[in-house]
């Protein structure tokens, strides 16, 4: 009756978190109980059954954006954890990036209208940055502690590398969501957040000098020749045998990646770095936020105990072995000697990261099909910055009149 109930999804993890669970046990003689189902989508249909019928464990995650936690807390699924995570120095709200934190926040003034506070513990975080092969870049003559830092910069590094037999640049780039993560990392570097935003409201249009400018450097990458010629039809996991086969000098990719790359080709040596900057004033953001995240059931009689565990879960210690078995980055700051320098490299990204469940307004999936479809065909010659600015903010345009009425 007093067990606390986890369900998870967590395929790579799973073994690890039985033996913290193990080890709760043994420290405090309390019980956990992790449940795996997998693979995601299973997971998913579960969670949403659980909803449906009351029957959702003590603690959990979905696997959503910000729209579906905001359905659930409505629901009372989900506990508010604001208090519980306390504030400033020496609370557990602290110990956390708090960009990874944030992913789970809803502000005051949330569109969703339901109450403000943190809703879920993050596990570990994510970042999507630019990575490049070290030994590829000395092979082409480029340094290989000092990766390029502005767009025309990795315009050379590019034409570098295809002189040294290699092509410059892959991505998974048939999944358009990594385009896009690419394009609003340019977006919010040259233009700020507060124009990217106005943008996703309806104000500024697509059409708009600097976004041709974001589109025209997709162009300029396909103008200098370097990256793979199937850079739009490729899968992620194809583009990641093609990078650890180091048979391309440039990647955009997840932090999930430090994994892939272990079991591809374990003596790869490479690291990440900035989106090259189209605006060198200005921060060059990546992607990142918190990867899974654990949320207490706001129904469970057992809710005191789940929030005590997650905070034992949370402490330096656990997150450190979680980081070390299962090289994910981990949410806790300064978790110290557990993780490895690579790891710790895609974990400083995390300072000014951005992320789509964090943006004050998001953008219609419509509208970002669109510009997407834009991008691949601008890679392959088909369309110029000018026609997917317009054929967009004609997206945008119909979205609006559709939503004025």
């Amino acid at each position: 009756v007093n067990t606390v109930v986890v369900w998870h999804w967590m395929t790579d993890r799973d073994a690890a978190l039985q033996q913290l669970s193990a080890k709760y046990k043994e420290q405090t003689g309390k019980d956990v109980k992790f449940q795996l189902y997998a693979p995601s989508d299973v997971y998913q249909q579960k969670v949403r059954v659980g909803a449906q019928t009351n029957s959702l464990p003590d603690v959990y995650g979905i696997l959503g954006d910000a729209r579906d936690l905001a359905s659930f807390v409505e629901a009372g699924h989900v506990e508010n954890l604001t208090t519980a995570l306390g504030e400033g120095a020496g609370s557990w709200k602290e110990s956390f990036y708090e960009e990874a934190l944030n992913t789970s926040r809803f502000t005051a003034t949330n569109v969703y209208n339901v109450p403000a506070g943190i809703y879920g513990i993050p596990i570990d975080v994510t970042t999507i940055p630019f990575i490049y092969n070290k030994k590829l870049f000395a092979k082409a003559g480029l340094n290989p502690d000092v990766p390029p830092a502005t767009w025309d910069q990795f315009l050379e590094a590019g034409k570098k590398l295809k002189a040294a037999g290699v092509t410059g640049f892959t991505s998974g780039w048939a999944e358009s969501w990594l385009i896009f993560s690419l394009a609003t990392d340019l977006a919010f570097n040259l233009m700020g957040e507060e124009k990217v935003m106005s943008t996703f409201r309806g104000e500024t249009p697509y059409t708009d000098p600097q976004w041709v400018e974001v589109l025209g450097a997709f162009k300029k990458m396909k103008e200098a020749g370097f990256m793979d010629p199937s850079l739009v039809t490729l899968g992620n996991k194809s583009a990641e045998q093609a990078f650890s086969s180091e048979r391309s000098g440039i990647t955009f990719n997840g932090s999930w990646a430090v994994n892939v790359y272990a079991g591809m080709n374990p003596t790869l040596e490479y690291a990440p770095m900035r989106p090259p900057a189209l605006n060198p004033a200005n921060p060059s953001p990546v992607w990142g936020g918190a990867g899974s995240v654990f949320l207490v059931n706001g129904k469970s009689e057992r809710r005191d105990a789940s929030v005590e565990f997650l905070k034992w879960l949370s402490q330096k210690e656990q997150a450190g072995f979680l980081a070390a078995e299962t090289k994910n980055l981990p949410a806790v700051k300064d978790v110290g000697g557990n993780v490895s320098p690579i790891l710790a490299q895609f974990a400083a990204l995390m300072k000014d990261s951005i992320h789509p469940n964090r943006f004050s307004v998001g953008e219609d999936p419509k509208v970002q099909e669109v510009f997407n479809k834009g991008i691949q065909s601008i890679l392959i010659g088909e369309k110029t910055p000018e026609q997917v600015a317009a054929e967009t903010k004609k997206a945008k345009d119909k979205l609006l009149s559709k939503l004025a009425k």
